[in-house]
């Protein structure tokens, strides 16, 4: 019977897990912009076949700004709940919070151009864009 019970419960965990994703893809316009760039970073990454350390970069980078972008999300809607009314303490949560999110995306373009940007040269100088 526990076994029952822990694996039940660990059903109703992925199930809050991605009724939290689906709201924060719902309701946040800047997660529709983290799914386009995560899509044309692991397309490119795929084009561009990276060796598996790389991919572990490229791959923590994108959980990162993914992580940031949902603790955000979260810090708001308690924000919210909190302190409906405007408070100059709530709003310093949530522009911490969007802080955050700004210090990860900035952070993996960082590293999107350490990681990609040499094999991606390479291969376009292999197609002799940049050759006179």
């Amino acid at each position: 019977m526990p076994v029952r019970r822990f694996v039940h419960s660990r059903i109703h965990s992925f199930r809050y897990a991605f009724r939290g994703w689906w709201y924060v893809i719902r309701t946040q316009q800047n997660a529709w912009i983290h799914a386009l760039v995560t899509l044309g970073v692991v397309a490119l990454a795929l084009w561009l076949q990276l060796p598996a350390r790389d991919w572990a970069v490229v791959l923590l980078t994108i959980a990162l700004v993914w992580t940031a972008e949902f603790l955000n999300t979260a810090l708001e809607a308690v924000v919210d709940l909190a302190s409906p009314a405007k408070h100059p303490l709530a709003k310093v949560g949530k522009d911490v919070g969007a802080a955050a999110v700004l210090i990860a995306a900035l952070a993996s373009v960082l590293i999107g151009l350490l990681v990609l940007g040499p094999p991606l040269l390479e291969r376009l100088q292999s197609f002799h864009f940049f050759s006179r």
